[in-house]
């Protein structure tokens, strides 16, 4: 609480100095700031003032915006001045959905998602048996059947013959599901008279055999035979994660589903000062009582480290066919999807999520298909009957497939869009086969969002997707589809603008923290967080943004990536 409560007078302190220097009749005694960046093309996303030249810091806050005549009035004898050579400067980026430690796991792990064929598949596998000791196993994935011909499943008959002893528990991309082979099935007691458990699936041969990949709910039974992960490996992963978010230009990450191992290893790391973005973490519902029964509520910590929010699960994906639609998909008419096991019973759920709203704490409810995005809508409104109105920003992860109906819903509860735009220009490669001609309509539906009054948060599900923020802008604004079949875009009408992007990225996921009075723009009393881009990418052609390189990232004013002159 000390730490807090000096963070917080520093705070006011920077923002009374902030006021008075810009009070009529006020005699400039204020102190000098630490750093100058001029000769910039700040975006500043702050609509009193979007454009700028220099910005000034002092300790960890913005204290001026402006000209370079304007700013430069802060400069003193100990002021660092870094000349951005007519670059654009941008807020830091805030990942509003990201899964940090596993992200950085997956970076030392085997990498599947650009195997093109079940013979490359194999042999990724087979290279990696080689460099694996005995007894560990082999983890990551990120896999993506639908870059075969033709698109079948990996079944463990593929890797069973190049690892015999090896464990393999490797994942499909959107994380819904994953694939072991016999030896990792031995070690869960998976047979063929195992029972599906509710929310999820164990995919079956036609006679009844597991084939190795299980879906949703059914991943458990592997998940809680693995060896834990070692304190050593969890710091090392996390370290790698920080160091590939500076490298990219995010500042904020929203971590969706950590354990409470990785929080003590963040606070451990804030507590050496090598906390190199700032985390909000959102933990299970089902474990909401453990923030409740200590007080944590919405945003609760400090700038770089803090609580007070749940994540929970109300159906699948669409790779996965686990996404919970109204009507059966279209190319698997047997199914319209899967409901998480969470949401058995759905009663369960509405008490749990009630009682943590209750405790002030803010839901994140990842929901996929129109079913399930409108059973988490029918359920939020229930809460607020019960337990009244207030400011809760409820966030709805992915909001992938819409109901026509439910775009109202949204701006009605203030519910914030928790959107991913790569999985959009990943998906439309693929997505109209599942579900159809019309209900495409109104899939990653960002503009019919913001035409409805409905609130946008932009992040990646990294490591689902790549965590670049300027893949992320390059999907929203092209709508390009990485197959190459869609570059004047894929749905086009749900386009957004450059600047439009941008703001999601910032202001918009800021907002679904809580933040928005500290950061997500350029403003003076704000935290100085920001980057330095390499072209400007409201001038390039959009089909370049994706290749458009960080030079430097700042947090709280101090350089955490690349470098300015």
């Amino acid at each position: 609480m000390r730490n807090s409560m000096q963070i917080l007078l520093k705070a006011a302190a920077v923002l009374l100095m902030v006021a008075s220097f810009h009070a009529p009749g006020h005699a400039q005694t204020r102190p000098a700031a630490d750093l100058i960046i001029t000769n910039a093309k700040i975006w500043t996303v702050d609509k009193t003032r979007p454009h700028a030249d220099a910005v000034a810091v002092l300790g960890e806050r913005i204290v001026a915006v402006g000209s370079a005549a304007e700013v430069d009035a802060w400069h003193g004898p100990q002021t660092k001045v870094l000349d951005a050579q007519g670059k654009l400067l941008l807020p830091g980026f805030n990942d509003a959905h990201v899964h940090f430690a596993d992200g950085g796991d997956h970076l030392q792990a085997v990498q599947l998602k650009d195997a093109a064929s079940p013979e490359e598949f194999a042999r990724k596998i087979d290279e990696r048996v080689k460099t694996t000791a005995k007894g560990e196993w082999i983890t990551g994935g990120d896999w993506d059947e639908q870059k075969w011909s033709p698109p079948n499943l990996p079944t463990k008959e593929l890797i069973d013959p190049v690892t015999p002893e090896t464990p393999v528990w490797v994942n499909r991309y959107d994380g819904h599901e994953s694939l072991a082979n016999s030896v990792t099935l031995r070690l869960a007691g998976i047979t063929p008279k195992t029972a599906d458990p509710a929310g999820g699936q164990i995919v079956r041969d036609a006679q009844g055999n597991p084939t190795g990949v299980l879906r949703d709910a059914a991943q458990d039974l592997v998940n809680k035979v693995m060896p834990p992960m070692t304190p050593a490996h969890r710091m090392r992963a996390i370290h790698q994660a920080l160091d590939h978010a500076a490298s990219l230009g995010v500042t904020s990450v929203q971590d969706m589903n950590p354990s409470y191992d990785d929080v003590k290893a963040y606070s451990d790391l804030l507590q050496k000062g090598e906390l190199t973005v700032r985390i909000y973490v959102a933990p299970m519902e089902t474990d909401w009582k453990d923030q409740a029964k200590i007080g944590i509520r919405h945003a609760y910590g400090t700038p770089l480290l803090r609580m007070g929010a749940v994540k929970g699960y109300a159906d699948g994906s669409l790779g996965s066919e686990t996404a919970y639609f109204f009507d059966a998909y279209t190319d698997a008419p047997n199914t319209h999807g899967l409901l998480s096991d969470e949401m058995h019973p759905v009663s369960a759920m509405q008490q749990r999520l009630r009682n943590a709203d209750a405790a002030s704490l803010q839901l994140c409810i990842h929901a996929i298909g129109d079913r399930a995005i409108s059973m988490t809508l029918d359920m939020f409104t229930q809460i607020e009957k019960t337990n009244g109105k207030r400011d809760r920003r409820w966030r709805i992860e992915h909001s992938q497939h819409m109901a026509a109906k439910d775009f109202a819903r949204y701006a009605r509860l203030g519910v914030i869009a928790s959107v991913q735009p790569y999985h959009a220009i990943d998906d439309g490669r693929w997505a109209e086969s599942r579900i159809g001609p019309e209900r495409i309509k109104r899939t990653y539906a960002f503009r019919t969002f913001l035409e409805n009054g409905v609130r946008l948060a932009f992040g990646t599900d990294w490591s689902v997707a790549p965590l670049s923020p300027m893949w992320s802008v390059y999907a929203a604004v092209t709508r390009a589809t990485l197959d190459g079949k869609n570059p004047n875009g894929w749905m086009p009408e749900q386009k957004l603008t450059v600047a439009e992007a941008i703001e999601a990225y910032t202001m918009g996921s800021a907002y679904a923290e809580f933040q928005e009075k500290d950061k997500g723009s350029i403003t003076p009393g704000k935290l100085a967080d920001f980057v330095v881009l390499s072209d400007d990418i409201f001038k390039i052609p959009p089909a370049a943004i994706r290749n458009v390189k960080v030079e430097a990232t700042f947090l709280g004013g101090k350089l955490v990536y690349g470098g300015l002159e």
